[in-house]
């Protein structure tokens, strides 16, 4: 082996070291799928979302109380003392009593025309399955989130295991430089070339380590548990194909899934609701009341007498005046179902845009990984061209050393290629409301633990 291909050779021997490091597996480790596992019982921002869920479930239970009976019943009994004067025309004469009295009574009422009833009922309906579409948004967020958090600290192991590669790679060409320059066939400043990208590539490793702790602290806030080590990118990466593959299927797929758009559609019921509610205010009411009643001594004119009643029959309120109230809080609903009109309009209009953005960014994706690849290939293959120009004296000891940096910055960003396309994919599914566990599954695969 020839001593300048020495630092070459070692550096990519170094770099798949650490690469095979990165992907090892152990009781600490964690891969894509049981990651998403912990985030479900642990990530504080989803356990809200289910909270809101489950309390939004009774807002149909309330609205449709509404058109329900209600009974009550009371009872209650006293102690009177009563000062009963009587006039004549003999005179005033004054009678003292002391006696106990009660009285029990019970009512059923049901709603026969309740206008704003039957809207609350409507409106609870909506607000429920308002908070279902909002659930489903924030169950599907939590995936794209916590691939987007665990390709941030996969990619941030990647940068770590690069730059300490490029730094043990530039540790062997400077050993290899000054053996040179003591046997007299090398030059200082090739020393000095060396040992400056040296110095920069500790810093660099500094600076990827930095980044690789924040990066493990973020998935670690949303897995609830230290992170270890991560299954690594798999190096047999292939794009899946797209489907469907129009712009326009996944833009009538958006509008009838995507649960950010279906929400804002029962925010729109919610506000109709909220104008019929107010505007039941200027209709009468109806009620079918039944009571039943036991009193005793309920006065003083019925002293040790009990009376049994019952009774069945309708109620009927009309509104006449309110001060105009009930006009007001109409005028006020109909405004704010115009606005919830334009707010669905804007969240349409942001969901399509978003939607455009990520199909156009995973059809792109696939022709960067290609070029990327290439890329790599080709920064490969200058390392090697470079070294047998150096022996040749055609090239120095600068071109190398660029020659190293094209390949490590190649490696990165075909990494940074693939974790993108991933993301893409899901954001893609995100934006048009179909992202699901088996979704993240198939994302899983292209994660290996080392065996």
């Amino acid at each position: 082996m020839k001593m300048t291909d020495l630092p070459i050779r070692r550096a990519l021997l170094s770099l798949a070291c650490i690469a095979a490091l990165g992907q090892q597996h152990d009781a600490y480790g964690m891969g894509l799928l049981n990651a998403y596992d912990l985030a479900l019982r642990n990530d504080p921002t989803y356990r809200a979302a289910l909270l809101d869920k489950e309390a939004a479930q009774q807002f149909r239970v309330i609205g449709r109380a509404q058109l329900l009976p209600t009974v009550s019943a009371s009872y209650s009994k006293n102690k009177n003392h009563a000062d009963i004067t009587t006039s004549s025309p003999t005179g005033d004469t004054s009678d003292n009593r002391r006696y106990s009295s009660s009285a029990t009574s019970l009512q059923l009422r049901q709603p026969v025309i309740n206008l704003e009833g039957k809207a609350r009922y409507r409106q609870g309906i909506a607000q429920t399955n308002a908070s279902d579409a909002q659930f489903s948004a924030r169950s599907q967020d939590l995936i794209v989130r916590l691939v987007n958090l665990y390709s941030n600290a996969k990619y941030a192991e990647d940068q770590l295991a690069q730059a300490t590669a490029q730094r043990d790679a530039l540790a062997e060409q400077r050993q290899a430089n000054e053996r040179l320059f003591q046997r007299g066939e090398g030059t200082r400043t090739e020393v000095l070339e060396t040992q400056a990208k040296y110095d920069l590539s500790e810093a660099q490793v500094l600076e990827a380590r930095d980044g690789l702790v924040n990066a493990r602290l973020a998935l670690s806030a949303v897995v609830g548990q230290d992170i270890d080590r991560l299954d690594a990118l798999s190096e047999d990466f292939r794009a899946k194909p797209m489907n469907p593959s129009s712009f326009e299927a996944w833009k009538d797929i958006a509008m009838a899934n995507n649960p950010e758009i279906v929400a804002q559609r029962y925010a729109v019921e919610i506000a109709l609701q909220e104008i019929n509610k107010n505007r039941a205010g200027h209709y009468p009411r109806l009620d079918l009341v039944a009571s039943a009643s036991k009193n005793s001594s309920d006065t003083t004119n019925t002293i040790n007498q009990s009376t049994n009643s019952r009774s069945i029959g309708v109620q009927l309120n009309v509104p006449l005046y309110s001060g105009g109230a009930v006009s007001a809080a109409t005028s006020q609903a109909v405004s704010n179902h115009e606005k919830a009109q334009a707010d669905l309009d804007t969240k349409t209009s942001q969901v399509l845009v978003e939607l455009r953005k990520q199909y156009n960014l995973t059809v792109s994706g696939v022709s960067r990984i290609a070029a990327a690849e290439k890329s790599l290939s080709s920064a490969r293959l200058l390392i090697e061209a470079t070294q047998k120009s150096v022996k040749g004296g055609m090239r120095t000891n600068l071109d190398v050393l660029t020659a190293q940096q094209q390949f490590f910055e190649a490696k990165r960003d075909l990494a940074l290629s693939r974790y993108n396309y991933l993301l893409g994919f899901l954001r893609l599914r995100y934006s048009a409301g179909t992202l699901a566990q088996t979704d993240l599954q198939e994302i899983a695969a292209y994660f290996v633990a080392d065996k």
